[in-house]
C-alpha cells in the first residue's frame, strides 16, 4: 500500500514537471476494486497528451510494473495509462469536462443495503 502511495507521488510529479494541467488524485480504495488511485490530468494538445501518457507508462515500468499499458492509442483527446493499482486518465480539457470523472468518483458512493 505504501508503495502505491509513493508511486502515485512519482506519477503526479512526472505529470506536473511535464506541464500537465489540473492534476487531481482520487482515492478509490473504499470505492472500487479496479484500482487504489485514479489520477486525472489535462494536456494542451494531442501531442502533449500522447507524450504525457508515454512518460507515465515509462515511470510505471521503471518502478517495476511490467504489465502496464496505454489505452486509447488512436485517440487524440484521451489516454488511459493502466498501472494496475493506479489508473491515469489524460484528457484534452473539453473531453475532461464532458466526462467529469472527478465528480463521479469523488462523490461518496453509498454502501448497498442488505434486504433480509
Amino acid at each position: 500500500m505504501a508503495e502505491n502511495l509513493d508511486l502515485k507521488k512519482i506519477i503526479i510529479k512526472t505529470l506536473d514537471s511535464n506541464k500537465a494541467l489540473d492534476i487531481v488524485s482520487i482515492d478509490l480504495k473504499d470505492k472500487s476494486s479496479i484500482a487504489d488511485y485514479m489520477i486525472v490530468a489535462s494536456g494542451t494538445s494531442s501531442r502533449h497528451i500522447q507524450s504525457l501518457s508515454e512518460q507515465v507508462l515509462e515511470k510505471f515500468k521503471t518502478n517495476g510494473l511490467k504489465n502496464c499499458k496505454i489505452e486509447g492509442k488512436d485517440s487524440t483527446e484521451w489516454k488511459l495509462v493502466d498501472g494496475i493499482d493506479i489508473v491515469v486518465h489524460i484528457f484534452n480539457p473539453e473531453k475532461r469536462k464532458f466526462y467529469e470523472l472527478e465528480k463521479i468518483w469523488s462523490e461518496l458512493i453509498p454502501k448497498e443495503k442488505v434486504i433480509v
